[in-house]
């Protein structure tokens, strides 16, 4: 059972809705990232996501993009967000960690080579944006021979047969992105949320988690109701984005006290 399996299976029995959260790496300054990793943690995240930063982050709204952005200054790469990931695991054997980004930097990596150097890095799962199911076997016959979890996304315009066959690649949870749309983009309709997971729910057993277009406690609350866990991300990067210059602690703990709320507003259900 994968790090990401286990979670998945923990809150289940705890009849808990997972957390899972999104920063880039090396945003906004590569000594940001990892104690906002140990305070993603320690606030409830139950699944971290990574963000591997490249040039042209298709589906990423401004607010990501611009995170992507900063973190290139500081040339963060696929190698660096690896490294990184070896250092969260010197005190953290427990949280997953996918990483979350494109297929032309895995593609120039090496499918094998990645996935043995992630898992060897503690590694547990990989997204990538834009690499469809047609085109993910090789890679996935990679992640597979190491134990990585491949995640796959789900939007409101796929069809229950493209579902299906997207749920027989997908190992971990399903990601649903709730918008038409790009990341921090318009307004969440939590009615054609709740018709979409319905119809997805009889594809698969695996968790569904939505992400784009939760900001907030509230919306987190209304959508964790309906679905298996939520995922966040431009709040938390906007954040990030904003106190860019002061100290590793303060953005740390401006992230901790984001989470923290959507936290507490999940478990209240």
């Amino acid at each position: 059972m994968s790090r990401i399996q286990q979670r998945v299976a923990e809150a289940k029995s705890a009849g808990k809705k997972l957390l899972v959260a999104y920063i880039v790496n090396g945003d906004p300054q590569p000594e940001v990232t990892l104690p906002t990793m140990h305070e993603m943690v320690a606030k409830g995240v139950d699944v971290i996501e990574l963000g591997v930063p490249f040039s042209d982050p298709m589906a990423e709204g401004p607010v990501i993009q611009k995170g992507h952005e900063r973190a290139l200054v500081h040339h963060t790469s696929l190698r660096g967000s690896l490294e990184l990931v070896k250092e969260f695991r010197k005190t953290n054997s427990s949280t997953p960690v996918i990483l979350m980004g494109y297929a032309n930097p895995v593609e120039r990596f090496g499918y094998q080579a990645f996935a043995t150097a992630a898992a060897e890095a503690g590694v547990d799962g990989l997204l990538t944006v834009d690499l469809p199911p047609e085109e993910v076997v090789i890679l996935k016959d990679a992640l597979d021979a190491v134990g990585l979890d491949n995640i796959f996304l789900l939007a409101p315009t796929t069809t229950v047969e493209r579902a299906r066959k997207i749920a027989e690649h997908a190992s971990g949870f399903l990601y649903y992105v709730s918008l038409k749309g790009v990341t921090g983009a318009g307004h969440l309709d939590v009615d054609d949320v709740k018709s979409k997971l319905a119809a997805f729910g009889e594809l698969t057993d695996l968790p569904v988690c939505v992400g784009f277009g939760i900001k907030d406690p509230a919306t987190a609350k209304s959508v964790a109701q309906l679905a298996d866990g939520v995922v966040i991300g431009s709040v938390l990067v906007d954040k990030m984005g904003s106190l860019e210059g002061q100290s590793p602690a303060v953005i740390a703990g401006a992230v901790g006290e984001i989470i923290g709320g959507i936290r507490t507003a999940i478990d209240s259900l």
